[in-house]
């Protein structure tokens, strides 16, 4: 029997496969760690002393995550150089989109079982009055979607990272924390209604430790989401390859990494 996909709402169904483009933003204060001092007059018009994280906090953190597996990384990412950058520049970049992608593969995970499972929206989907699609499959229930509300969704996810670049108080690859998310301003958005993982304020009266911990469930909840949601349409794109979910998972012959592909691109002159 199949793992039925309704459309638990069309928006997570948009997360399902988001998950797989684009890493959205949520709120979190992340954990302090020790750090090293770094002089770095980048985007600055002084030098200054920041606090970068560093291979012996990965090494810390790993432990904190998975006494099991200490560490992991076969790619040799966290001892790289981005962009010229140094490695503690670097590790925070890498800190920050492991960060993001494991939110929104929690949310896209959670999205997938619950249109597989028949939710969604009982209300108008368009103002042409277009009810949420209700087939069984998530990545068709993506390509229901019209395409202004696919545009809606990648506008509103760049608009989030814009946030999240130019509103910190210090750039995850200048010494802010990675995960962190700076409020909306108040005054313009009444009741902070898009500070996003902390809307009634709970979070902030949270010891740093308390802070610490919900972090370390984060980022392994987070890991875990982002192992589940690419088996899912690793399995609808190609039947049998997650032996796991083999009979579980509706087959999808459309395009999982190219969302638009039924919609805008066959129109463009260079896909026609």
């Amino acid at each position: 029997q199949h793992i039925h996909l309704h459309q638990y709402s069309c928006f997570a169904m948009k997360l399902a496969i988001l998950a797989t483009l684009i890493g959205s933003t949520a709120a979190f204060t992340a954990s302090s760690f020790n750090g090293v001092g770094v002089q770095t007059s980048i985007r600055s018009s002084s030098s200054s002393t920041l606090k970068m994280e560093t291979i012996e906090d990965l090494e810390v953190l790993a432990l904190k995550l998975n006494p099991i597996v200490p560490a992991f990384d076969p790619l040799g990412l966290s001892r790289s150089n981005f962009w010229g950058s140094t490695q503690e520049e670097t590790i925070g970049f890498i800190r920050e989109a492991e960060i993001k992608h494991g939110r929104i593969a929690m949310f896209a995970f959670v999205g997938y079982l619950a249109t597989a499972n028949g939710w969604h929206f009982d209300w108008a989907m368009s103002l042409d009055g277009t009810p949420f699609p209700t087939t069984t499959n998530p990545p068709e229930a993506w390509d229901a979607i019209p395409d202004g509300g696919k545009l809606q969704i990648f506008g509103f996810v760049g608009f989030l990272e814009f946030w999240r670049e130019v509103n910190s108080e210090k750039h995850y690859m200048r010494g802010g924390k990675p995960g962190e998310f700076p409020d909306f301003d108040s005054t313009k958005i009444p009741g902070g209604a898009l500070n996003l993982y902390d809307p009634l304020g709970t979070a902030r009266k949270q010891t740093t430790e308390e802070k610490a911990n919900g972090l370390i469930k984060e980022l392994n909840n987070g890991r875990a989401a982002m192992l589940g949601i690419i088996a899912f349409v690793s399995e609808a794109k190609i039947p049998g390859s997650v032996p796991l979910l083999k009979g579980l998972i509706q087959p999808y012959d459309g395009e999982i990494m190219a969302p638009l592909t039924k919609s805008i691109l066959p129109h463009l002159p260079q896909f026609s």
